[in-house]
């Protein structure tokens, strides 16, 4: 016998299967297989059965759940199968063999470097996918947490299986999957950039274009964002009549999409078909949307890019540094001013200085698709180059001599102290948002009367998001999707788990509390930890106070705090005196609880999100 959890959650003997009824012995079960062989805590196996909603007598009410499932087990003869009362929790032992969800792993691990059977092998994993994950788990919990989690494992798949077909040259055999796949989660960039190649391929461009103008509007409408620069590539690839290729993290090599144009060709040609009349040099900076506030650091930053002192005949570019912590909207300032300049910098490039894991990319590698990016004919003095994300001040030096670009605007979680001590730019440093423009990005996206008439709920939303452009962001584009939702009510709800509810199920990149793991993640783990344990300061933070709440002496303190500084983690009230955003330390308490067993801050249970919200 073997349980199915990639689907409605059910038991079945190879031959027939059945389906479990939705009732609290199949939360349970789901709660125990979504961690096989692991002993998961009793607080989350309750949370999971009932929710808000526990019985008086939890504890025993548990215990006959767990009695419940066992006699489910003995009717479909599978108490091999036992559940294993441990301290603190309960365990059922599993594995590839009568689990689904361990034979998909496996499968998907033996792939790996199989060759010629990797492309069989992965499919079969993704055969084991029976419909709706949990559709008959009645627990809100498992369906916020867990469905998104496993429905990421799948389309990692789904995405590997599609970059086997196009690179063999399978455009027609793969585009089933890809029409289906880009239906079903019309927000994923890399399955639509797959179906976009996959059209092209087959000679339907005018269809691959319609898939980005399909993204595009779905992007805009939901989340007031455009799509990523590697699509945008992609498109004024497909628009010119440059065959893209299979490397570059959407699928599409870079160096090709506006780099020069080949050699002529015998004949005079270029080696390719016409792309009709010429296009605007250059590509296009993504724009950003409904940008709202730090209007004094926009007319910094533009006025300095638009300072003269170019007038010596190799002159350095024109540059700034915008650092911050995360969330605080640091690509979107840079972004923001740079086509507020784009008369006298035409040519705009976006220029990821770290990959998807967080690790820095190799200074020869940007240079390169830097290079690559500046048009045939356009002199790099026309660029400005958006250099996101550096880790390190020798990133950035490494790639300021090879460019030639004119001006160049570096954003940063650090402060980059020796880059701005050896080069001199301009320095703008994020921090929370002032509350009324907090106010105003709330009027801008809700619109004035719906803020109006909950003035007091407003200002309490901006509160509990802590001011973070990225939080309020993620409020915003809840509440404009649930008209019907009091701001009242959904500022009731957020309060009870924050952060973990400042997040769009829709798209990884909208989370809070992801993209304060990831900032934790990339520190050096004593300066990670140091700001966990900070957290239990109610927010200020002082070096005596600090050296107590680590065990270090004062001296040793002092080193370490402005090294957390830097990290924007935390702000500068005054000399000696630190103050960590109160949505930060929510997340900091929160991720001690979950890894450390730090305590967490005292407050209400978690319940559902109020009627409308999801």
């Amino acid at each position: 016998m073997r349980f199915q959890l990639l689907g409605p959650l059910g038991i079945t003997d190879g031959t027939e299967a059945v389906v479990l009824p939705a009732a609290k012995p199949t939360s349970l079960l789901a709660a125990l297989l979504l961690r096989p062989g692991e002993v998961v805590p009793t607080g989350r196996l309750r949370q999971a059965v009932w929710g808000e909603a526990q019985p008086a007598t939890a504890k025993a009410a548990l215990q006959s759940c767990v009695l419940r499932l066992r006699r489910l087990f003995a009717k479909y003869d599978i108490e091999q199968h036992a559940v294993v009362a441990v301290a603190g929790g309960y365990r059922l032992p599993v594995d590839e063999d009568s689990l689904d969800l361990l034979h998909f792993r496996a499968l998907v691990s033996r792939a790996v470097g199989a060759g010629p059977t990797e492309l069989t092998l992965l499919r079969t994993a993704l055969g084991l996918w029976r419909g709706p994950l949990l559709a008959n788990v009645p627990s809100d919990l498992l369906h916020r947490d867990e469905v998104p989690r496993l429905t990421e494992e799948r389309l990692r798949v789904l995405e590997r299986v599609g970059e086997i077909q196009l690179t063999q040259g399978r455009c027609r055999e793969v585009l089933v999957d890809l029409w289906e796949a880009t239906r079903t989660h019309p927000q994923h960039e890399g399955l639509t950039a797959q179906l976009m190649r996959a059209l092209y391929q087959a000679g339907r461009q005018n269809e691959a274009l319609a898939e980005y103008r399909r993204i595009r509007a779905h992007l805009r409408d939901e989340f007031g964002v455009d799509p990523g620069a590697e699509l945008q590539r992609l498109e004024l690839a497909i628009l010119r009549g440059d065959a893209p290729r299979t490397t570059g993290a959407a699928g599409v090599d870079v160096t090709r999409l506006s780099g020069p144009e080949p050699p002529p060709d015998a004949k005079g040609g270029r080696g390719r078909p016409s792309a009709g009349p010429a296009r605007p040099p250059g590509p296009r900076l993504p724009h950003v949307p409904g940008f709202t506030g730090r209007g004094d650091e926009t007319a910094c930053l533009v006025a300095h890019l638009r300072g003269d002192g170019r007038g010596n005949p190799d002159p350095a570019p024109v540059m700034a540094v915008v650092s911050g912590g995360p969330g605080m909207g640091k690509t979107a300032l840079a972004l923001h001013a740079a086509h507020r300049v784009a008369d006298r910098y035409p040519v705009g490039v976006l220029l990821p200085l770290t990959g998807a894991d967080g690790a820095p990319r190799l200074a020869d590698d940007a240079a390169a698709e830097l290079r690559a990016a500046i048009p045939s004919g356009v002199s790099p003095a026309s660029c400005l180059a958006v250099l996101d994300d550096a880790v390190h001040p020798d990133q950035v030096r490494a790639l300021l001599g090879l460019t030639g670009c004119g001006a160049v605007v570096v954003t940063s979680r650090m402060g980059l102290a020796a880059l701005v001590a050896t080069h001199g730019p301009a320095v703008l440093s994020l921090g929370a948002l002032p509350p009324r423009e907090s106010h105003t990005l709330l009027t801008a996206v809700l619109g004035t009367e719906r803020v109006t008439a909950e003035t007091a709920a407003a200002r309490t939303l901006a509160e509990l998001c802590g001011h973070v452009p990225l939080a309020l962001r993620i409020v915003a584009a809840r509440l404009l999707t649930r008209p019907k939702l009091r701001l009242t009510d959904y500022a009731e709800w957020l309060r009870k788990d924050l952060p973990a509810r400042l997040t769009l199920p829709d798209d990884t990149r909208m989370s809070v509390p992801q993209a304060l793991d990831r900032a934790l993640d990339r520190l050096p783990a004593p300066l990670a930890e140091a700001h966990l344990r900070l957290a239990r300061l109610a927010g200020r933070i002082t070096a005596p106070d600090a050296a107590a709440a680590l065990a270090v002496p004062e001296s040793h303190v002092e080193e370490l705090l402005e090294r957390l500084l830097d990290t924007g983690l935390v702000d500068e009230e005054k000399p000696g005196i630190l103050r960590m955003n109160p949505l930060f330390r929510a997340h900091a308490l929160d991720r001690s609880a979950r890894t450390a067993g730090v305590p967490q801050a005292a407050g209400p249970a978690r319940r559902a999100l109020p009627s409308g919200a999801v």
